[in-house]
């Protein structure tokens, strides 16, 4: 059994043996993207800290070479979701953001239609995310600058129609049935959480708390599993909210340690 408010520096299926089945709530998670420009070619990291890499740019983390090819990239996304559908509890959802590069289009369309077509999941719901600023800016002469990413929500098949989400009963006809407020499918969020010395594409808490607010059960103690807990950013977003607990799981040792600090500083500001 995992503990609650513990970041496991293992690989997240080490880690995802620990849960007991539908423990998590909710699943939360920014993956790596697989979009190196270096794709499907090998590479050994030999430091620690970017800084030490600098002539590499396509390594983006100190444990992570962001190089599988395709074919690989959906192999791993669908066992990964299948682990999902052990641990995650009954209407949870999988909070899952995704974006692709101009160097690997294709990767992300094709690990979604992965997970649609050979796992439990299908998508229940596709949020834009818009950011603050768009980064990198013209690279390319045709392609357009993306400033927004996808979040996409995946449920069970047999549960599209009671995962569940905070939408609140705004009336009730006289046939019973009941009107529900808006909640758009567009949240814009910082772009991240700032520079951290192991982790070149941080997540943004300013996103995970408006996602929690809309998919997070608040009428009880909550658990939300991050894999890839890079930074910490969603445990730092479960502390705002009451009944909210975490469990995450990341490989590098160095941003478990920048991660711990960061929460740490959080406890104390709280």
């Amino acid at each position: 059994m995992a503990e609650i408010n513990k970041i496991y520096n293992e690989d997240c299926f080490v880690t995802m043996d620990r849960l007991s089945q539908n423990s998590a709530d909710v699943i939360l998670t920014s993956p790596f993207y697989n979009t190196n420009r270096k794709q499907g070619k090998s590479a050994v990291i030999k430091e620690t800290a970017y800084k030490k890499y600098e002539k590499c740019p396509y390594i983006r983390y100190d444990k992570h070479i962001d190089n599988m090819t395709n074919n690989e990239y959906c192999e791993f996304t669908k066992t990964l979701f299948l682990k999902f559908d052990r641990i995650l509890s009954k209407n949870g959802v999988v909070l899952y953001n995704l974006s692709y590069g101009n160097n690997n289009r294709e990767g992300m369309f094709r690990a979604v239609n992965t997970v649609i077509t050979e796992t439990p999941f299908t998508i229940a719901d596709v949020i834009v995310w818009k950011k603050k600023s768009a980064y990198p800016n013209c690279c390319s002469p045709n392609k357009l600058t993306r400033i927004w990413e996808f979040i996409f929500v995946f449920c069970r098949k047999a549960e599209t129609d009671t995962f569940h989400c905070n939408k609140a009963v705004t009336s009730v006809r006289a046939t019973g049935q009941k009107n529900y407020e808006n909640i758009f499918n567009y949240i814009e969020a910082k772009n991240n959480d700032g520079v951290c010395p192991y982790n070149r594409s941080t997540f943004s808490t300013d996103l995970v708390k408006q996602l929690l607010d809309i998919y997070l059960p608040k009428d009880r103690e909550s658990i939300v599993y991050d894999p890839f807990m890079g930074s910490g950013t969603t445990a730092a977003a479960c502390k705002q909210f009451e009944n909210c607990r975490y469990i995450g799981s990341e490989i590098s040792e160095n941003q478990v340690k920048w991660a711990e600090e960061r929460l740490r500083n959080i406890d104390k500001k709280l």
